[in-house]
């Protein structure tokens, strides 16, 4: 169809001359990755293309081979006749604060969206946004690189968490099937994610699952992060993504929240849930979205108000869910 969004995107890629690529504040692995390969196959087409990441790229992604092409400022909307924003749910979401009047392009694999571009491709079926990506190269018939095909396979498996998440799906087995193909690393690239920590880093894992809290049930635990554990550490940047899966492989956990703190009284909470709990639910309570597994909000206040009031809210949301669920299903039975 020459109106699906994806034929939509394609069309104003080949228009373009110059473009410039965004990730979402605290970037993470498959927009950084998924960036790059963008980049990349942007020039394969004629086009210059600049990345621009309002915030710094975090460890380990910031040791990625052509990680020199991500420039961290501001978009500048007059060097560009297109902007194309990674996993931004609006434009705020960028951190770029000059490019309302831009042409924009809005690649999403979030369920949480608010369809602010001139075009937007979100996909909640799709595992990640490098999925999204690699069909979209397929579509411009691009000669996928070893180096393109790493930096998707890359974007993949470090959004599925190396194929253990809930967004993992039998297309995202058979993308990476074909990057394998095209050249991509797989033993590389989990090396490069999984196997790649500092003692510091380790050091880190320990404080924070210390702070580890449980409910009565037994099935939300809340972990804590604080910026003098960062401070004690030297770390600026540091992906916590392993240290949240291991919370959540608790038996019996239907959610994990992981405040971290950002200032003082102020904390992002970054969710991940099992099973029929709605992480994206949850989030958006407090203003916040993701997916259903994966999800993420930011709340103020004094810690000690926060971590007793917080967890406290989000079991009444679950069961609130559960009871939901319930009554559709019985509302379906008798339709039936």
């Amino acid at each position: 169809m020459k109106n699906d969004p994806q034929s939509l995107v394609s069309k104003k890629i080949l228009e373009s001359k110059r473009i410039a690529i965004a990730s979402h504040l605290r970037p993470d692995g498959d927009s950084i990755c998924t960036s790059l390969a963008l980049s990349f196959m942007g020039e394969l087409l004629g086009k210059e293309v600049d990345i621009i990441n309002k915030d710094n790229t975090p460890f380990p992604l910031n040791h990625l081979s052509d990680i020199e092409k991500i420039k961290i400022g501001q978009i500048s909307p007059q060097n560009y006749d297109l902007v194309i924003l990674l996993e931004c749910a609006n434009v705020s979401r960028s951190g770029h604060k000059n490019i309302n009047d831009s042409f924009k392009i809005n690649i999403d694999h979030h369920y949480s969206n608010d369809y602010y571009a001139d075009i937007n491709w979100v996909d909640p079926e799709a595992s990640a946004v490098a999925e999204m990506i690699y069909s979209l190269g397929e579509k411009l018939k691009i000669q996928f690189t070893p180096q393109i095909a790493n930096h998707l396979y890359c974007g993949i498996v470090s959004d599925t968490g190396s194929f253990q998440f809930s967004n993992t799906s039998a297309k995202c087995f058979e993308v990476c099937h074909k990057l394998i193909k095209h050249g991509a690393s797989s033993i590389k690239m989990a090396e490069f994610l999984f196997n790649n920590n500092s003692p510091e880093k380790i050091k880190l894992l320990g404080q924070v699952i210390s702070t580890l809290q449980m409910n009565k049930k037994g099935n939300i635990a809340n972990i804590t992060m604080f910026k003098k554990h960062l401070d004690s550490l030297n770390f600026k940047e540091i992906d916590t993504e392993d240290i949240t899966t291991l919370a959540r492989s608790i038996k019996g956990l239907d959610m994990v929240l992981f405040f971290k703190e950002i200032k003082k009284n102020t904390f992002r909470v970054s969710l991940r849930s099992k099973g029929t709990a709605n992480a994206a639910f949850v989030a958006e309570h407090f203003g916040g979205g993701g997916h259903l597994h994966a999800a993420g909000f930011t709340v103020t206040g004094p810690y000690q108000n926060l971590i007793s009031e917080i967890p406290e809210k989000v079991e009444f949301l679950l069961n609130k869910q559960k009871k939901s669920k319930k009554t559709d299903k019985q509302n379906s039975n008798k339709s039936n």
